[in-house]
């Protein structure tokens, strides 16, 4: 049984988080390096440009980079301390067994080998499927497209997702609904041109902040800001409109604002006639769907929602932008065809000025999602289920239909199954469900039941501490490859340095772990942008069409906007990667002429009708309870959290919660309280805020252990995206008792350990003190 070898506070002290302060040598050796070496930003979808100061193999500090178009050397405090995550002392050097008193240090031979042998013994007794992999979109595009070959054709499973089904799944399925395609529909600039800007569940100037210049930009232009969130996030108190919508109710406020834009004539019918579809299925579906109907549900009062509807609808360009918030809910896709109702009713898409789009969360959020790592997909964004989608995919990579596996099953559900007994074997790389999914004592009890777990990492996260065999795996910096930005720009990563210690390039390891299996013959790679060459061709026709698309070309463009198709006869029939072409431009804004991805050429509209959350509150559990990001965090924490001056600036989560509820129970801020809903319960300190609606409380989701916001979170799932319901839970709050307060202090005190070796003069009380100030 895969159980933890060691106790918390011995997995502390061995493996982190340990707090890194400093570069190789300290502060005063960063002017001292060998190369500067252009590349991007290893944490969100944005993808800003930087340039890594390297010295002695090890990367000692960064620069801006001005020449990257996107944010011109803006970085935000996550992309200034990146590069402390190389040459950390948590960082995993060499292969692992565990045992019973902890992790051995063991060769590769000898982890590959036990790795390949618990594969077959399960695989022989279980079946395919019973083994099972997950994977994570921070991966490049290579690495994204080799898993989901690798999956497939050497572990032979049909069970393998990722972790963008956390992400970015409910905007891809909507997207595709509405428009036949899953991009951001518009390049950045884009936004600077619109006279009003929607924004409805998302805290961009905290999560995607180089964002937040471009939307300013647009403001000081003229342009009005619109957000509706149920927490007054930094952006929100500089818009022009605030709705504060209860946790849920997102659809309900949409419906209502095409309600009011149908009624006050505000539609664009000579777009909707010759550009769409269905119109007249959602001019039904909001009929009743008046302003006084969705205050009553969203508590937005009616004028509010009157006045949102009209300044979109009126305005001569707009745009829509929405992430998680709207996304992580049962009502994921529905939330976001009607933010595409909207969009397509007033003709406000393909234009300049004029979009729908997604901000992409993960860093590698864009491509990851397109070339075959989810359980649905093939590359070039194929449906798995579509037989000439297959046949072609069969095609490129050598094999018959009969060999490539069908549909599986999504992240939840692979644990899930895991949880029955179904599934007995995992593989995982870049991804941490036991912090990133929800209802974490489920998944942690699912975890404890495999008969076994092979992980690639660089750091022992939560996740595998409960793994048989740790690979050492690489950072983004150590590897050569591309990424693709939240604009849909396929951009180059370099690598200015190579795995420290007996560490390896998780493509190289996936390649060793395929020979092993017998599957080699499929996985004749030298090098990562052979790779990507195949990737070329295998999306060559898909919506996510690369095939235009070279290494060269990214570096002298600064980026490519997919789709970028063939454009000569041999490069549309070819199956040699070496004879595509490169001469299409790319696509930076899509649908230009009303022109969409959809068979005859035209967007869809989709009615939605309202319904509740899975979850509501009752006397039992009478608070909303919502999860999102801090601004120096990133997504389960296993990079951030082991980054010193970004702990700094967020320790610890807390829950934050308006001072009339404070005032009713009795609560100040950094009081001990426990939050419990029907998974579970976490004991943090209050942060008591005016910036919240008085039924809502709120944790980020960043930490681990007895910290984890996930620990009370639900398991239910669109039944379309299969995304679960983080954003949406009931729940309840009072003081703790002296005992839980004990035990929460303790918590704390094990969630890291401060580095050791302090630069001098560093004063690291006082640093800390002026970042809280």
């Amino acid at each position: 049984m895969v159980k933890p070898p060691l106790s918390q506070e011995e997995f502390l002290d061995t493996y982190g988080p340990t707090l890194h302060y400093a570069p190789p040598g300290g502060f005063s050796s960063v002017e001292d390096y060998d190369a500067l070496v252009d590349t991007h930003c290893c944490f969100c979808g944005q993808q800003c440009g930087i340039k890594l100061k390297v010295k002695d193999n090890a990367i000692v500090g960064f620069e801006p980079r001005y020449d990257f178009p996107f944010n011109k050397g803006k970085l935000c405090p996550k992309g200034i301390k990146r590069y402390l995550q190389g040459s950390h002392p948590d960082r995993l050097l060499h292969p692992m067994r565990r045992t019973e008193h902890g992790y051995q240090q063991i060769t590769w031979d000898e982890a590959l080998t036990e790795t390949v042998s618990k594969i077959q013994e399960i695989q022989a007794k279980y079946g395919k499927d019973s083994f099972a992999m997950l994977s994570g979109v921070s991966l490049t595009n290579e690495k994204s497209y080799l898993v989901g070959k690798f999956a497939r054709l050497a572990l032979q499973t049909a069970n393998l997702d990722y972790n963008g089904r956390l992400c970015m799944v409910s905007a891809g399925a909507g997207n595709k609904k509405a428009y036949g395609i899953d991009r951001a529909s518009n390049h950045w600039e884009d936004i600077t041109e619109a006279k009003v800007i929607f924004i409805i569940g998302t805290n961009i100037a905290e999560c995607f902040p180089i964002t937040t210049d471009y939307i300013w930009r647009a403001r000081d232009k003229g342009a009005k800001i619109i957000y509706a969130d149920p927490r007054m996030v930094p952006m929100a108190r500089t818009a022009d409109l605030y709705l504060p919508l209860r946790c849920g109710s997102d659809s309900a406020l949409l419906m209502s604002m095409l309600h009011v834009i149908i009624r006050d004539g505000l539609t664009d019918e000579a777009f909707i006639e010759a550009h769409t579809t269905g119109f007249g299925d959602v001019r039904a579906a909001v009929a009743d769907a008046t302003p006084e109907w969705a205050a009553e549900i969203t508590g937005v009062p009616a004028a509010k929602i009157e006045q949102a509807a009209r300044w979109y609808g009126e305005a001569e360009t707009g745009m829509i932008l929405h992430a998680r918030g709207l996304e992580h809910q049962v009502k994921g896709v529905e939330n976001v065809l009607s933010c595409a109702n909207l969009a397509l009713a007033t003709g406000k898409i393909g234009k300049p000025g004029c979009g729908h789009s997604t901000i992409t969360g993960q860093g590698n959020g864009q491509g990851g999602r397109e070339h075959g790592h989810k359980c649905d997909q093939l590359p070039g964004n194929r449906d798995i289920t579509n037989p000439e989608h297959r046949k072609y995919i069969c095609e490129v990579w050598g094999i018959t239909d009969e060999e490539l596996p069908g549909k599986g099953i999504t992240a939840q559900e692979i644990l899930n199954e895991i949880h029955e007994g179904k599934i007995k074997g995992l593989l995982s790389i870049c991804f941490n469900p036991l912090v990133s999914l929800p209802d974490a004592n489920f998944n942690r009890e699912a975890l404890n039941k495999l008969e076994h777990y092979t992980v690639i990492d660089f750091f022992l996260s939560e996740t595998a501490q409960h793994a048989d065999i740790v690979l050492p795996g690489s950072l983004q910096e150590e590897d050569e490859g591309t990424t693709t930005s939240g604009e849909g720009r396929v951009i180059k990563i370099n690598a200015p340095v190579t795995p420290p210690g007996e560490a390896r390039r998780d493509w190289e390891i996936l390649l060793d772990i395929a020979g092993r299996l017998g599957r080699g013959k499929y996985f004749q790679f030298n090098n990562t942008q052979e790779i990507f060459n195949e990737l070329r061709l295998a999306s060559r026709g898909g919506t996510a069409d690369y095939s235009g698309i070279t290494w060269e070309k990214i570096v002298d463009t600064q980026g490519i906007f997919w789709p970028c198709p063939q454009t000569t006869d041999e490069g549309k029939v070819t199956m040699h990667s070496d004879h595509l072409d490169d001469r299409h431009p790319g696509t930076p804004r899509l649908y230009e002429g009303g022109k969409f991805y959809h068979p005859g050429g035209k967007a869809h509209f989709n009615a939605v009708n309202w319904r509740e959350s899975a979850e509501v509150v009752d006397d039992e559990y009478p608070i909303w309870f919502t999860t999102g990001r801090v601004v120096s965090q990133y997504l389960s924490g296993s990079q951030t959290r082991r980054i010193g001056p970004l702990v700094d600036q967020f320790p610890h989560p807390k829950l934050e919660l308006h001072p009339r509820m404070a005032k009713q129970l009795k609560i100040k801020s950094d009081d001990w309280v426990t939050i419990q809903t029907r998974r579970g319960e976490v004991i943090i300190q209050a942060n008591v805020v005016n910036t919240i609606r008085p039924d809502t409380v709120f944790m980020a989701y960043h930490w681990g252990g007895k910290q984890s916001a996930n620990l009370l979170t639900q398991r239910a799932l669109d039944p379309i995206s299969k995304i679960p319901e983080y954003k949406v839970s009931a729940c309840r709050v009072r003081l703790a008792t002296p005992e839980e307060q004990a035990e929460g202090e303790r918590t704390q005190f094990l969630s890291s350990r401060t580095e050791k070796n302090l630069p001098a003069g560093y004063n690291l009380a006082e640093r800390r003190k002026e970042l809280r100030r």
